[in-house]
């Protein structure tokens, strides 16, 4: 487009004073075939310049932007058929929208100048629709040219999300972390924001499959941000269900839940709407996603993954019930309890031991980056038993219940468990490198 740009230079430069009648006896003259043939060579010469702008175009969509190719997983889901990710996808669409961004001021107005009307009746009529040169319907042309191929671009980063593949370290981390197509989709939404007026070019000309409206009745990019986060949401959930199919892995609903917080979370903070302090004068032309919906439908999938998660950590409640201390017995040397009334202490002691061991190798496998996000979790795994088994730890390890196994059955102190839970996570590892 800096060719193309360059020619209007030209136009200004030479064939405009020739357009010129100047109202001056002492003036040359200028015939009006001469003005005509200038608006004629020109119109020659950008024809040239304007049909190998659009090769370049066609090109540079069709090799690097991916148009016609497909994108997404085979049928195993195991890896893309073509390589059109969800980055390349993304630049593709952000390049398209940047060169409509161009073409669509100075295809027209080229057009014009190539057809620049000769007021002169002894050279003829004057423009009309009727009688274009090769030139301007070449001009007009690289316009709807472009807008066809930056639509497919819209269309394939859309496709490309949706049929991310399900598997895969990158696509559905073992230890539930942030998926690369979320910072891919965040990174797309941030590429194709500073364009809204070429994305209207697009949406006023072609019906898409999220805006079938064309003409004034066209929606904004807000529609199509909105779609490509769905279309993220239904991905990850998608991704999230298989932890739950892996039959080897005996915390995969833990890991399903984990997996969906990590990822909302991180979408919540880096999508969220800017404060007005934060929004800059230049900001104008920028894309800025709704913050009322995008927050209230991503944070009800975060609290509802969360929730689910923690419910995880409840059965571990199950055995930090109370005995009954009157009907305790003793044996002779009444410091012993008794076996039957021992066995009510081994029962509770050896089943909160099992169900934590339990518990915390599967989720200490967890990782969740964000420190914040991680003191929160750690904390609210401490409020659903921790609380609860420093009251009965305090209460029923006085008593002594078993003979020779005492220790054993006493090895979880609440303030070791307490340190256990923050070392989850990546935890208190992580936060001595931060």
């Amino acid at each position: 487009m800096v060719v193309v740009a360059g020619e209007k230079n030209v136009y200004r430069s030479i064939v405009a004073p020739s357009l010129v009648i100047i109202d001056d006896e002492d003036a040359p003259k200028i015939s009006p075939f001469y003005r005509k043939a200038c608006v004629a060579a020109y119109s020659h010469v950008v024809a040239c310049v304007v049909d190998r702008t659009m090769d370049i175009i066609e090109t540079v969509f069709l090799k690097e932007g991916g148009i016609g190719t497909s994108s997404g997983s085979d049928k195993d889901g195991d890896k893309a058929n073509s390589g059109l990710s969800v980055r390349f996808a993304a630049s593709a669409a952000a390049a398209g929208l940047r060169m409509l961004d161009g073409v669509r001021m100075l295809g027209p107005s080229l057009a014009k100048l190539c057809d620049m009307p000769i007021d002169d009746e002894t050279v003829g009529t004057k423009h009309n629709s009727s009688n274009m040169s090769v030139a301007s319907t070449l001009c007009i042309a690289i316009h709807r040219t472009t807008v066809k191929n930056t639509a497919k671009t819209l269309e394939n980063l859309a496709k490309a999300i949706q049929e991310d593949p399900v598997n895969g370290m990158k696509h559905r981390p073992p230890d539930a972390r942030i998926a690369s197509v979320s910072s891919d989709v965040v990174r797309a939404i941030r590429l194709i924001s500073p364009f809204m007026s070429a994305y209207k070019s697009v949406t006023k000309r072609r019906a898409l499959p999220w805006d079938p409206n064309i003409g004034e009745e066209a929606g904004e990019m807000d529609s199509y941000v909105r779609f490509l986060i769905m279309r993220l949401l239904n991905s990850l959930q998608g991704k999230a269900l298989n932890y739950t199919k892996d039959g080897e892995d005996d915390g995969g609903h833990a890991k399903s839940n984990m997996f969906m917080i990590n990822n909302t979370f991180y979408l919540l903070q880096q999508l969220r709407a800017p404060t007005s302090r934060e929004l800059r004068k230049d900001d104008s032309e920028h894309y800025q996603l709704d913050g009322q919906w995008f927050e209230g439908k991503v944070n009800a999938i975060f609290e509802s993954e969360k929730g689910k998660y923690l419910a995880h950590w409840e059965n571990i409640n199950a055995h930090l019930t109370s005995v009954d201390s009157n009907g305790l017995e003793y044996q002779k040397n009444k410091n012993l309890l008794s076996l039957e009334s021992g066995r009510l202490f081994k029962d509770r002691f050896k089943g909160f031991i099992e169900e934590f061991e339990l518990m915390y190798a599967v989720h200490n496998r967890l990782s969740v980056i964000d420190p914040g996000l991680r003191r929160d979790m750690q904390t609210q795994v401490k409020k659903v038993f921790l609380v609860r088994y420093e009251k009965f730890y305090e209460k029923y390890s006085r008593f002594r219940f078993s003979k020779k196994n005492q220790q054993e059955y006493l090895k979880y102190p609440p303030k070791k468990v307490d340190s256990m839970i923050n070392m989850m996570y990546g935890g208190e590892n992580a936060d001595a490198g931060e």
